[in-house]
This record gives structure tokens, sequence and C-alpha cells, in this order.
């Protein structure tokens, strides 16, 4: 009887008028994930004095997140498409926001870090939710392309309102703060969203299998890890041990999903080159770019003096060239192919974080804010191209499972894009050459330096500080050569892994 009227249902949600009102819902959640990304950037410095983080801590509290939400995503996606994406959806919304009062408390850098990781729990319910529901509402193939352009419009509209909403609270009331604005946002999604989101889940899902869930999150998490630990410190037998654990829990997880009737993600999608091509770009996309924009903000701050509010607005050319990028996204991948809107896109991006090699304390805002605005036409275009690839490939009943790999790519790349790149900056920095007096926690962080400069004499402090932001910023130079050769590899894999492939 399900599948007889699976048809009707589907093509009365086609023309309901009320699917774009729908749409309107989702982005809501959307907006909340990229506003919680982008304010912890601006707020770094201060959780910095607060807190007083090592090093290391510091970069667990930029990536932990990233850990969580990308050893969850799959698991939560498919929960979604098991339970009810609606359902998993507003329940994640609901404890997203908790949370982040959660993360506006946190009082030692131990509690900053825990608190991430939770809020990373809530945050994998979230994203593959909204895009499977969008696979679920839109069923025509342009009616789809225009909804997850506006999906990854908004996402980067919320990278632009994050920092300068973020810088004026940071300006007017104390870190904490910028956690808080998830709230009113959370507040509108659960409520309008119980009235105005249509429930879809798979008819036939199978049982959810705790044991994959397991594997997964213990993969993940154990090889970024190693590789986070081995760029920072080396390798040792601890991180080859984790290195291990996980890689041989994602074998097992592969090996399992191949011999469950019911698997948590069916691994032969990735037998389908477009498929492998669109996740492969958006992992090795946000990876060339996630340290890089970890770091900006504090040189934009620390290194050239911007006050917060100011240092928001200096990056919004990135957010504005996403959006527009990606409502046109889905026509220009039409008109031309897919493989040239999203290979000239990473180019792009590449290039532009090739023209960051040549920053300074001096360098004027033209050259950083047309490196930023190339930076996000190209993310645009080839994230919301790659995205409408991964939903049209797969039937809408795995809609959530498929959505999840293409964000646990996103995540997985945020991660190891902060901790590589993020090591690769923590390096170069902790070697700098300070005057007779400079403290340890000078050399942990950058905002280290700073606070600790107020209490050293004048002229010891200034040259301290100028040692410090040199080395900083040889360290983002190297971060950014890395990122460029990271963004046109990646172009090249993707012109030929998606070659014929269309939208």
């Amino acid at each position: 009887m399900t599948s007889t009227l699976r048809p009707a249902y589907a093509a009365e949600v086609e023309k309901r008028p009320g699917r774009w009102l729908a749409l309107a819902v989702l982005v809501l959640a959307v907006l909340l994930v990229a506003v919680d990304a982008t304010v912890l950037g601006l707020a770094t410095p201060y959780i910095s004095e607060d807190l007083r983080p090592s090093g290391t801590q510091l970069l667990w509290i930029g990536d932990v997140y990233s850990f969580v939400i990308a050893g969850l995503l799959v698991s939560m996606g498919s929960l979604g498409d098991r339970i009810g994406r609606k359902r998993i959806l507003l329940a994640g919304s609901a404890a997203f926001g908790a949370l982040s009062v959660l993360n506006a408390y946190a009082t030692t850098p131990e509690t900053m870090i825990a608190a991430r990781a939770l809020l990373g729990v809530a945050g994998a319910t979230l994203m593959p939710a909204t895009l499977a529901l969008i696979r679920n509402l839109f069923h025509d193939p342009r009616e789809r392309s225009l909804a997850v352009g506006i999906w990854g419009a908004t996402a980067s509209a919320g990278m632009a309102v994050g920092p300068i909403a973020g810088g004026f609270l940071l300006e007017h009331f104390w870190w904490g703060s910028v956690f808080l604005i998830n709230l009113p946002v959370m507040a509108v999604l659960v409520l309008v969203g119980v009235r105005l989101l249509p429930e879809s889940r798979n008819p036939d899902p199978g049982p959810w299998d705790l044991v994959s869930v397991l594997l997964s999150l213990v993969g993940v998490i154990g090889v970024v890890y190693a590789i986070k630990e081995a760029a920072a410190h080396g390798v040792t037998g601890a991180v080859l041990g984790a290195g291990l654990l996980g890689a041989a829990a994602l074998y097992w997880f592969v090996h399992r999903q191949l011999t469950l009737p019911a698997p948590l993600l069916d691994v032969r999608l990735f037998r389908n080159r477009g498929f492998s091509g669109a996740v492969l770009a958006d992992l090795l996309t946000v990876l060339g770019m996630s340290g890089l924009v970890f770091f900006l903000s504090q040189f934009l701050q620390l290194v050239q003096g911007r006050h917060p509010f100011e240092a928001g607005l200096a990056e919004l050319p990135a957010a504005v060239g996403a959006v527009a990028a990606g409502l046109v996204a889905g026509r220009a991948a039409r008109r031309f192919s897919v493989r040239a809107v999203v290979s000239g896109g990473l180019a792009a991006v590449g290039v532009a974080l090739a023209a960051l090699t040549t920053l300074s304390a001096s360098t004027g805002y033209p050259l950083l804010g047309t490196a930023l605005l190339v930076v996000g036409v190209g993310a645009g275009f080839s994230f919301t191209v790659t995205a409408d690839v991964i939903l049209a490939g797969v039937p809408k009943e795995q809609a959530g499972a498929a959505s999840a790999v293409s964000e646990t790519a996103y995540e997985l790349g945020a991660a190891l894009g902060i901790a590589l790149l993020g090591s690769i900056v923590t390096a170069a920095y902790r070697g700098f050459t300070g005057p007779a007096g400079t403290p340890p926690q000078a050399r942990e962080s950058l905002g280290g330096a700073v606070q600790a400069a107020q209490g050293l004499p004048p002229r010891t402090a200034g040259t301290m500080l100028t040692a410090a932001q040199d080395a900083f910023v040889h360290g983002l130079h190297l971060a950014s050569g890395a990122g460029a050769a990271v963004l046109l590899a990646a172009s090249a894999a993707a012109w030929f892994l998606l070659k014929g492939q269309r939208l």
C-alpha cells in the first residue's frame, strides 16, 4: 500500500505552494550553523585572553566541533532517514541552542573544548536533514538546483552575518555573547518549523545499526586526531596507535556496510564517478581553505590592529561572492558543464589563496578584499554544483545518508584543514626569536603574546610583538601556499572525475 501511495504523495508535495516557505525554514538551520562556525574565529583572541589556553588547546577549541560532527554526520543522516528528517532537525536545533549557552559560559579551556564537542553532536543532525528535506520537497531538477543554490547562499550569508554581528557583540559585550545569537534563530526555526515543514522518511529503512555508528565515530576521530597530532608534534607511538585504530575502524565500517541488508550508508554510491568526484572536490576545497580562514581573523585583529567589527566587515566580500555565485551556479552548470564550473571555481580559489602569500602587516585592503571576493565566488560555484550532483545521484529515500556524505566531506575537510594548515602556522610561529625575557605564554599563540606584552617593559614588549607578528605572518604565507596547491590539485581532479556529469 505504501508504494502505491508514494507517487501521489510526491506529486502533491511537488505542487504545494508551501514548499518555498518550508525552504525558508530549512535555511534558518543552515544560518544557525554558519553563524556559529564563523564567529569563533573573531572570538579566538578574546577566548585566548580570558581562558588562556595553550596553543594545542586553542586548536582543539577550533576543530573539535568539526571532529565530532564529521564522525557523526553519516549516522545522524541515516537516523533522520529512519525516524523522520523533520523530527531530527527540530530536536537537533533545540539542542544546538541549549548547548550554545554552555559554550557561552565556559570558564576553562577544557570546558570550552567539551562544550564545542557536544555542540558537534547537535550540529550533526542539522545539515544532512536540511539537504535531505530539499531533495524530498523539490522533485523538479531546475527547482532543486535553485533551492540548493538558495541553501548554499544562505550558508554564505551566515558567514557574512557571523563576523559582522560577532564583531559588534565583541565590542560591546563579552566573548560568550557571540554564541547566544544562536538562540533567537533556533527559537524561530523550531516554532515555525513545527507547522511548515513536512515530515519525510525512508518507508523501509531497516534497523539503525549501533555498531556501525560506533565504528564511524571511532574511525573518523581516530584518523583525524592522528593526522593533527602528527602534523603538530611528529609521529609518536600514541599517534600511530590512534591512526591505526581509526583506519581499522573505517575498514570494518565499510566491510560491514557491504554485508548489512539495510546499511547505515550505502557505500556502493561511491562507484558512481560523479558522486565520488563531487565528494572529493568538497573535501579538498574545505581542507585548502579552512585553516587559512581560521587564522585570517587573528591576522586582521592582532597583526593589522583592526577592531572586531571592522575585521568582520573586512571578510564580507567572500560571503557576497559566494551568495552571488550560489544563486546562478545551477544555470551556469547547465549552460557550460558541471566540470567546467566546479574546476574553474576551484582554480579561482587556488589562485586567490596564492595571492595571499604576499600579505604583510602593511598590506592594503584592495588586495585582501579582491582575493576574498574571488575565494567566495569560486567556492560558491563549486559547493552549490557538487551538492546538486550528490543529491541528484541518489534515490530520495537515501537523501539523508547521501547528504551526510557531502557534509562529512565538508566537516572532515575543515578539521583536517585546521589541523594541518593550522599546525603549519603554529610551527612557524613558535620558532620566532624574541628578546630576552620573552615569557613561554607568548610562544603558545599570537593572542598569548599580545596578552603577555601588557606585563613587559614597553621596549621589550614592542620588540617581542613585532617578532611574534612576523612569525605569524610567515606561517600564514606557508599555509596559504599549501592551501593554493591543494585547491589547484582539486581543480585538476574534478576536471577528470566530473567528465560527462550533468545536472
